[in-house]
């Protein structure tokens, strides 16, 4: 892969506004963001699958081969995508303190990866380095200014709370994508579950398992993100131990 002319690879040059954009152009009006756009269109209405340069190009009414112009690869084209579907993250909310900060990270975080699901199916090739991801790292990076926590433990617990919320969005739509398939809802196939599970785990061979079951707690409607807010509870109580101990005369 050819680099700009300061040694940074065309994706990120192109993300940053530093790549110049094309002089002559097959097509008049052709733009990196509107190439970029339609791309997230395609993946938001057809899944990740449908994307490929010929059916971006189709969707703008272009060739195919216009579109190498301002974008190398389909791959170079994901990452600028995901960077524009992600967007600018909300304000930091004031005066909350860094645990309610870190928590509404979170959820904002989720509440987007649901809205654009594609997202959580393109694979990481980096660190954070593009604008929108940039913006999003700050933000998290923000909301524990003041705190004990040095910074490289802040990126750590930027990075934790992000595979969680990545973790727990994949989780969530291979379910919801299971139970579609199978013509039930979710809330369906997971007390269908239970039901099932109840037949088969012998308690006497996987007693916890027993126990589990016996409980009923596979049969009670849960609210949609009561796993979820309990992982990050639970990290968010760790982080909080260690931040006490440090500020702790």
């Amino acid at each position: 892969m050819s680099e700009h002319e300061d040694g940074i690879p065309p994706v990120l040059a192109a993300a940053w506004g530093l790549r110049e954009r094309p002089v002559k152009g097959p097509r008049p009006g052709l733009t990196l963001e509107r190439i970029v756009a339609a791309g997230v269109k395609v993946a938001a209405t057809d899944g990740l699958g449908a994307v490929s340069m010929g059916r971006v190009a189709r969707e703008l009414g272009a060739a195919t081969m216009s579109l190498y112009r301002y974008v190398t690869t389909k791959d170079e084209l994901l990452e600028l995508m995901v960077d524009a579907a992600i967007g600018q993250p909300p304000p930091v909310p004031p005066g909350g303190g860094w645990r309610a900060g870190l928590t509404s990270f979170a959820r904002a975080y989720l509440d987007l990866l649901r809205r654009q699901s594609w997202v959580i199916r393109v694979p990481f090739n980096s660190p954070p380095i593009m604008p929108n991801q940039i913006a999003w790292m700050n933000y998290g990076l923000a909301t524990m200014g003041g705190t004990a926590l040095r910074q490289d433990e802040r990126l750590f617990a930027i990075m934790i709370v992000s595979g969680i919320v990545r973790n727990w969005a994949l989780l969530a739509a291979d379910i919801n994508a299971a139970a579609q398939a199978g013509g039930v809802t979710t809330e369906q196939a997971m007390f269908g579950y239970g039901r099932l599970l109840k037949r088969l785990a012998d308690p006497a061979r996987f007693p916890a398992v027993g126990e589990l079951v016996a409980s009923g707690v596979l049969e009670t409607p849960e609210g949609p993100d009561d796993d979820f807010e309990f992982g990050l509870a639970r990290f968010l109580d760790g982080l909080e131990a260690l931040i006490r101990n440090r500020e702790t005369p």
